[in-house]
């Protein structure tokens, strides 16, 4: 679109009228005038409470872009209607919301959008590579920590796959979407937890440690490939700085694994593999859980 002044011949002073574009099909259309809105939501902490987010605003109108900040658990809301009606949806989730401030908006340029997505689909390929790789290698090795790790990547894959396939879809479409992840996650973690305390009563025989140490540390190198790519996306716009904090939390849980795999090479114990291992569940479980509630 094509910003332009229109002058006034009678006084000869130029009168601006900021409303007023050029579409490309050359006739004259208004817009009303944009505004970006702040919002600190302190209990939003996690990918699953920005797609609460998101749902929530997704029928609220006038709302053109939303810019998440998790780690400062920050929203900015590019909009051209009330912010009262942004702040009163916000509210009905209880994530502690508070408007901080409200400012005219001048959209100064476009971002490579196919360059963001670009970069999600590979780190979702990455993360749907690692499960295969962490799965397969975790039962062969007696290893509850690298199939819990490997169910984690599940995880952030369904969250990817999520984020991508449900843009541009309906309300309903996206809930719906949510709702089969969460339970097919929920479901994931609750076998682990099964295999693990089976494990602990004594089934089972002691964790290959080399496999243990080797097959995370690859995973690593894929998860720090990963964060690398998101990194090189140079953006914060649509689930990329969430992605990061995924993918770091990913890389704890990789040496995490690697770490328990030592513990058992000393300790000739499989208790270390499946603290690691019923720690990884519980943190799928948990997502699952935030999944479900935005799926409500």
């Amino acid at each position: 679109m094509l910003r332009f002044t229109v002058v006034a011949q009678e006084d000869k002073k130029k009168k601006e009228t900021p409303n007023l574009f050029l579409p490309p099909d050359g006739e004259y259309a208004y817009v009303l005038p944009m505004y970006k809105s702040t919002f600190k939501i302190t209990k939003m902490d996690c990918p699953a409470e920005e797609q609460m987010v998101r749902m929530k605003l997704e029928d609220v109108a006038g709302i053109k872009e939303l810019k998440f900040d998790l780690p400062n658990r920050l929203l900015e809301v590019i909009h051209t209607g009330d912010v009262e009606a942004i702040k009163a949806s916000l509210d009905e989730l209880n994530l502690g919301t508070s408007h901080l401030v409200t400012s005219a908006f001048t959209r100064t340029g476009t971002r490579d959008q196919g360059i963001q997505r670009k970069a999600l689909w590979v780190i979702l390929a990455i993360n749907f590579g690692l499960f295969v790789i962490e799965i397969t290698t975790g039962f062969i090795a007696n290893s509850m920590g690298l199939v819990a790790d490997s169910i984690d990547m599940l995880a952030d894959s369904l969250v990817y796959g999520l984020s991508l396939y449900a843009v541009g879809s309906h309300l309903a479409r996206k809930k719906r979407i949510a709702r089969i992840s969460g339970y097919f996650q929920l479901s994931l973690a609750v076998l682990g937890f099964t295999e693990v305390v089976r494990r602990f009563l004594g089934a089972g025989d002691l964790p290959v440690f080399q496999t243990m140490i080797v097959i995370s540390i690859i995973a690593l190198a894929g998860n720090v490939a990963s964060l690398f790519i998101l990194q090189r996306a140079k953006t914060e716009e649509v689930h990329m700085k969430a992605s990061m904090i995924f993918t770091s939390n990913d890389i704890v849980a990789n040496l995490g694994v690697v770490l328990a795999g030592a513990i058992v090479f000393f300790t000739h114990s499989k208790i270390p593999d499946l603290v690691i291992g019923a720690i990884v569940f519980f943190l799928v479980a948990r997502g699952a859980f935030r999944i479900l509630k935005l799926a409500r």
